[in-house]
């Protein structure tokens, strides 16, 4: 609706220039926005203000003048222009447009038609994205924390989609390195144990239970092989082992999670390609890298960090930063327009120093974007908890999971922007009332299914089209018409939500057309006493129903005929 009050703006002030009341039609940049105050209007727009400069005219002159073009616009029976009931001038030069209610009528025939596909948008435009998140380390089952943004960046990939982006969701497996050789170790000590050797086990590292887990099924397969054998293979033996055993878990988790990847990208394989070796090379011979007290450091400075930074210490190992460099080369060597990184807060600091590698590959700044994701705080009844694990140091996502089921947990993980911290109350998770934001928004969906499954048994629907036939003119009241304009609104939400990255814009669409529904229901019968007013009621919850399926879908949560 907002580009068609655009358009009319548009004609206005053609035909304005044209009749003489305007020296030119040059449009500068203008805002058409909607009114808080819903007695100034449906939509406003500076026009008059912004343009004044250029029409050399005072704003409330030039208000005056587009309002008399709209009023010639409507004598010539323009359709779209008559969907406008009046319009009035305020303050130093807004113009307010106050719609009549059968403009808003067309929304219920778009939705229908589209049907799935409705809110979609093409402003992506086809361009590539690769959208890499939770990429935990294969060192031990997913927490909470990685529940969260695993949420978020499945949700951000889905809505890009939508918005008409080319999306990969990818997740960075970081197979190789330090942590990989401490759980190894970790691993092997377990094993040494079980074997009945007396062991120290180091601070450093891993101490859950699952680790003891792996020992035992180690030793039950294979045990004398890894005891008797030579330590260093040995622990690689258990780190490779181990590795593979945990993603297994990682990857179970994650579907159970609703979350499905396009490409699951090693670490080992970019030293195993000499990728990482490569770009040190390359960058070394364009002074990128430079060696110093025996260590090789990249010039981040010169790219806007803080520092300089190390990509191959002086006992010869690389550091995380240069295979980081080289997987980031990589995606773009892929073909990628743009790369989004998903990462937990504690990473923040990492930001520029991977701006930095891109930016010196020819990249643009702005072709690499990094969402942090804030902490999760777990409650039960509005108290803070740590709920004991088999490990006993953490909250598994698996654990969370199990409790409240996986549409209430990405539900809650999305209930506040990333950016904020999240207080998660599991008790409100598992509550089937309005007080669960996830059971408020399905609920809806699963009450339209029972409203037209009655009306199916009353012979109210038989054999009816929705896409034809249906006088949508009944439909006047102001929660009719107030549903309508929410309804009309899911693409901008989209389109707004792909633009800032933030899956939270649809929750809290989601939760206004809910609470706007619920509202509708309390007040008025949609199976009526006029078969006339119940299809037309019919047609509008039925639109309401296909909105809440395809927002809840973004959000990779279920929408349910029956709860």
């Amino acid at each position: 609706m907002k580009n068609k009050i655009r358009k009319i703006v548009l004609n206005a002030v053609k035909t304005g220039f044209e009749n003489g009341l305007l020296p030119t039609d040059q449009i500068p940049e203008m805002e058409i926005e909607e009114p808080r105050n819903s007695s100034h209007g449906d939509f406003s727009t500076n026009f008059a203000m912004v343009s004044a400069a250029i029409q050399k005219m005072p704003p409330r002159k030039i208000a005056q003048s587009l309002v008399s073009s709209i009023e010639a616009l409507r004598e010539t029976s323009d359709e779209t222009v008559n969907l406008i009931e009046k319009v009035e001038i305020a303050g130093p030069g807004f113009i307010n447009f106050f719609l009549s209610y059968k403009a808003w009528h067309p929304v219920v025939d778009r939705i229908l038609e589209q049907d799935k596909k409705y809110g979609a948008s093409d402003m992506g435009q086809n361009e590539k994205v690769q959208v890499e998140f939770v990429s935990a380390n294969p060192t031990g089952p997913l927490h909470v924390g990685h529940g969260r943004g695993a949420a978020v960046g499945d949700s951000v990939g889905n809505i890009l989609s939508f918005a008409g982006f080319d999306v990969q969701k990818e997740y960075y497996i970081n197979d190789s390195g330090r942590q990989i050789r401490t759980l190894g170790t970790s691993v092997w000590l377990r094993l040494l144990q079980k074997a009945g050797k007396e062991i120290e086990f180091p601070d450093d590292c891993y101490k859950g239970d699952y680790i003891k887990d792996l020992a035992c099924e180690i030793l039950e397969k294979q045990g004398c092989r890894f005891i008797q054998g030579d330590e260093k293979e040995a622990i690689a033996l258990c780190a490779k082992f181990a590795a593979k055993k945990i993603l297994k878990g990682i990857k179970e988790d994650l579907s159970s999670f609703g979350v499905v990847f396009d490409q699951w990208f090693s670490e080992q394989s970019l030293y195993d390609s000499g990728r990482v070796q490569k770009v040190i090379d390359e960058f070394t011979l364009k002074d990128l890298i430079y060696k110093e007290e025996g260590a090789l450091w990249f010039r981040t400075q010169d790219f806007g960090d803080e520092k300089n930074r190390v990509v191959v210490r002086n006992n010869g190992l690389t550091t995380y930063f240069a295979s980081d460099i080289a997987y980031h080369m990589e995606k773009y060597e892929r073909g990628f327009d743009r790369v989004i990184d998903v990462w937990g807060a504690d990473h923040h600091g990492y930001i520029k120093r991977i701006d930095a590698s891109v930016v010196a590959q020819g990249k643009k700044s702005s072709q690499f974007e990094v969402i942090l994701v804030q902490l999760v705080n777990l409650l039960r009844g509005g108290k803070p908890f740590q709920m004991s694990t088999r490990a006993g140091e953490f909250v598994s996502l698996k654990d969370i999971v199990d409790e409240v089921g996986k549409d209430a947990a990405r539900f809650m993980f999305l209930s506040r922007s990333y950016d904020s911290g999240l207080d998660f109350d599991l008790e409100l998770a598992k509550q089937k009332n309005s007080n669960n934001p996830v059971y408020y928004v399905q609920y809806v969906h699963a009450r339209i299914t029972g409203i037209l499954l009655k009306a199916k048994q009353e012979n109210i629907i038989q054999n009816i089209d929705f896409n034809k036939g249906i006088n949508l003119g009944l439909l006047t009241t102001a929660e009719d018409i107030n549903l309508l304009k929410i309804l009309d609104t899911f693409k901008a939400n989209v389109e707004k939500s792909a633009e800032t990255l933030h899956p939270h814009v649809i929750f809290t669409y989601l939760m206004t057309l809910a609470s706007a529904f619920h509202g509708y229901y309390n007040k008025h019968k949609v199976i009526t006493d006029s078969t006339e007013q119940t299809l037309a009621r019919l047609s509008l919850v039925l639109g309401v129903k296909k909105v809440i399926r395809n927002g809840l879908a973004l959000l990779g949560v279920n929408a349910p005929e029956r709860m």
